[in-house]
């Protein structure tokens, strides 16, 4: 629980003449009450949260004209800040400790605050930092580093063997190609229910600080994803590409090996990037299969129906 001061100080608000109640809670508008927090993006949704029962509004700075209520707190983003307070109040959310179902092997290093919840597998030499929460039937396989923070959903796994095979040219058998690298995720990372994640084959598949992988995401071997990447479900990331900070990935995008994509590209759900490709410009959405630019992609699209 916390006070109005409270609140406005986790979202860097002026907190002037503050409403006595006390903030238990996160809301939407419909079941509201004293003890909750709202927030309001434009007019209408601040007309509907000042009708509201709520203790306290988060509005957007520039609907600061509109009133004088002594719940709202002013903010840049009200909808980040209601996220921010949220979790605040939600608090880590799990308790530490090992789950005496879990299966932990030899020099595995577990941080404090950490929970390992049940059916989860870590294997030799596994690091873990402080404050992570492994969820259920999570697999981290040996030699893998996990930094401070990071949430796995149930049934993750990390530092796998990549998918990485020589071919002998006369007979066509396929052979392993070596897959001893390591794996390193950083702090804040949050990984969603049954994604995987590969080992390097060589060297190191890593993930960056504060990267959020949706449900179903799979990151192959020697990949490099920068911080703050979003990458949403049913995403394929083949061998040795970079996904660079900020960028944003919708679901179902596939990317061949090799390919790069730039620090805050936003690729549309279902885009394909072909192998090698290098995809770069700050904010610049692509989408389709190839991937192109969004203006390229709809226009092509306006032919075809006109073809039709």
């Amino acid at each position: 629980m916390a006070t109005m001061r409270e609140v406005a100080s986790w979202v860097n608000a002026e907190c002037k003449d503050a409403a006595p109640v006390v903030i238990t809670r996160v809301s939407g508008l419909q079941g509201a009450g004293a003890d909750a927090v709202v927030f309001a993006m434009d007019a209408r949704s601040l007309a509907d949260a000042l009708a509201s029962q709520a203790g306290v509004i988060l509005a957007s700075r520039k609907l600061e004209a509109q009133t004088k209520d002594s719940r709202v707190l002013w903010v840049a983003d009200a909808r980040y800040s209601f996220a921010v307070v949220g979790k605040r109040l939600a608090g880590k959310g799990f308790s530490a400790g090992v789950h005496p179902t879990a299966v932990i092997g030899e020099g595995v290093e577990i941080g404090d605050g950490s929970c390992v919840g049940p059916g989860c597998v870590l294997g030799e030499g596994v690091r873990l930092g402080r404050d992570c929460n492994l969820v259920a039937n999570v697999t981290i396989y040996p030699g893998a580093v996990l930094g401070d923070r990071v949430a796995a959903q149930a049934g993750v796994v990390l530092g796998g063997t990549g998918f990485g095979y020589a071919r002998n040219p006369e007979t066509g058998e396929y052979v392993l190609f070596p897959q001893q690298g390591t794996l390193v995720v950083e702090d804040d990372v949050e990984i969603g229910a049954n994604s995987t994640i590969d080992r390097g084959a060589l060297g190191e598949t890593r993930i960056g600080r504060g990267t959020k992988l949706d449900n179903m995401v799979h990151i192959a071997h020697n990949c490099v994803i920068g911080r703050n990447v979003v990458i949403a479900a049913q995403t394929g990331i083949s061998g040795s590409s970079v996904v660079e900070d900020g960028a944003v990935l919708g679901g179902q995008v596939g990317i061949g090996e090799h390919a790069t994509v730039g620090e805050g590209v936003i690729l549309g759900g279902g885009a394909g990037v072909l192998s090698g490709k290098k995809m770069h410009g700050r904010g610049e959405v692509f989408w389709g299969r190839p991937a192109r630019p969004l203006k390229e992609y709809l226009r092509d699209l306006a032919r075809l129906r006109k073809d039709r």
